[in-house]
């Protein structure tokens, strides 16, 4: 009986020990030229222009409010800025995802196997072996239990794959390129709160300038009244003043809610929370941009946006990405290693290993290389025609805000001019009005000018410095650009 066990054991167990040593198919498996979503522009803008998220639901103690205070504030909030970083780690992610596949692969196993079998099962019949000496053998039809124990240690090593270096290199100049974007969704940022601050300065001016001509029709009414009451002057002049004091404090209501919308849609865009009350420090100035030409600008805005830097990395990225493609048809080369112990058990056991090397050379593949081929084409011809359009959008952007500027700066000057020559013809029509010799609506006349021209003077600062703004915004590095031509430290 010890002997027929023996030879059964040696039979299943050798079997087993083969199977255990032979390692799974493993190793790099052919890869595909990797194309890799990229965010677009047109994205981030939606998000710049969309809002923030609230630093807070409750609504703190009035606050004041400077324009390094809202782009800081805008800086940490917008939607564009936290769907850069997202759109970043991802672009990180697939770049170590892209790295891991030409490191090597480690594992480790433990196994330990108790098994009885029944060979009658299998179709093996009871065997009986010619006697000797008396001494008859028989081979049995149930074996077992036996037991082997297996710790092994393996290693997966791609040694030559041109196709997935690329793809490596591919996936790190698009993270690269989404880093710029980056970049760019800042400026974008910056770019969009500084609008929104000069948007509520604007209105906040006009606010004021209707509250002025408020606070002056009460004057002329004042004075119609008493002149009414002296007998110098008809009830006509007295209505035709409640009349324009009406207009204007109309006129103020609007500009009063026109601001209140301008300051919600600026805390939205900063992320204060709802209904947050605040005032704002700076001013709307004017100041002329000089030393800075046409051409000297647009040289600037090609070497410094960030845009055209993201879309000239995304062309390398298509670049390498249809090199990649072409080294599909390469061979490949990958070892496979494995040691551990085998045995019945911990205490007896005996260290065996497999080391496997294999070179793959691929044939045919059904035209797969020639259609992931044909993709990276269209899809580097797309990223050359995006960089070319990012090339001409920013010096249609430059030129446009050169133009701008110089019409708004104009228009200042003459706004301020008709606005003095304006209080000027006010100031008289009220003395010949006081003097008897002229009726309210000389004077009338000349509130609606001065009204007119405080509005057209508003119009014209808040261009010329909003022309600026998109200028800096055109040259890339927004905010240290806003910072020179707005004059602020």
């Amino acid at each position: 009986m010890r002997l027929q066990f023996s030879i059964a054991g040696l039979v299943v167990c050798s079997s087993t020990l083969l199977y255990a040593q032979v390692p799974p198919e493993s190793g790099p498996q052919p890869t595909r030229g990797t194309q890799l979503p990229l965010s677009g522009r047109g994205a981030i803008q939606q998000a710049a222009s969309a809002g923030a998220v609230p630093s807070s639901q409750t609504p703190l103690p009035p606050i004041a409010l400077s324009l390094d205070d809202a782009v800081r504030r805008g800086m940490a909030a917008n939607l564009s800025m936290l769907a850069s970083s997202a759109s970043l780690r991802q672009a990180e992610g697939v770049a170590h995802q892209q790295r891991s596949e030409l490191l090597p692969t480690v594992t480790a196993s433990l196994a330990g196997d108790d098994q009885q079998t029944n060979l009658a099962a299998l179709g093996f019949s009871a065997i009986k072996l010619p006697s000797f000496d008396g001494i008859s053998f028989n081979f049995p039809t149930v074996i077992g239990p036996y037991h082997y124990f297996d710790l092994r240690a393996g290693l997966s090593q791609a040694l030559v794959d041109v196709a997935r270096r690329r793809n490596w290199r591919a996936s790190q100049v698009s993270e690269k390129a989404v880093q710029l974007g980056a970049g760019d969704a800042r400026d974008l940022v910056v770019a969009a709160v500084t609008t929104g601050y000069l948007d509520v300065l604007a209105a906040a001016a006009r606010a004021d300038a209707a509250r002025a001509q408020v606070t002056a029709a009460q004057a002329v009414l004042q004075q119609a009244t008493d002149r009414h009451t002296s007998g110098l002057a008809a009830r006509i002049d007295v209505t035709r003043t409640q009349v324009e004091l009406i207009t204007n404090q109309q006129r103020l209501t609007a500009n009063e809610n026109d601001l209140a919308k301008r300051k919600i849609a600026l805390a939205r865009l900063i992320g204060l929370a709802p209904g947050q009350p605040f005032t704002l420090t700076d001013t709307m100035v004017f100041a002329p941009l000089a030393d800075l030409t046409v051409d000297q600008a647009i040289q600037r805005a090609l070497a410094g946006r960030s845009d055209l830097k993201a879309a000239e990395a995304q062309v390398h990225a298509a670049e390498t990405a249809r090199s990649a493609v072409e080294a599909e048809r390469y061979p490949t080369a990958s070892v496979n290693a494995d040691y551990g112990v085998i045995g019945t058990g911990p205490e007896n056991s005996h260290g065996t290993f497999t080391l496997t090397g294999s070179v793959r050379m691929p044939l045919f593949q059904g035209g797969r290389v020639a259609a992931d081929r044909e993709q990276a084409e269209a899809a580097l011809s797309q990223r050359r025609a995006e960089y070319q359009e990012t090339k001409s959008r920013i010096d249609a952007e430059v030129r446009s805000a050169f133009l701008d500027l110089d019409s708004a700066a104009i228009q200042v000057a003459a706004a301020r001019s008709n606005r003095d020559l304006a209080n000027e013809t006010l100031v008289q029509a009220r003395d010949r009005f006081a003097a008897g010799v002229a009726d309210t609506v000389e004077v009338v006349q000349a509130q609606e000018s001065v009204a007119a021209a405080e509005q057209d003077l508003v119009s014209a600062l808040y261009a010329h410095n909003r022309a600026k703004a998109d200028l800096a915004r055109a040259l890339g590095e927004t905010d240290r650009n806003i910072k020179q031509f707005m004059g602020r430290p």
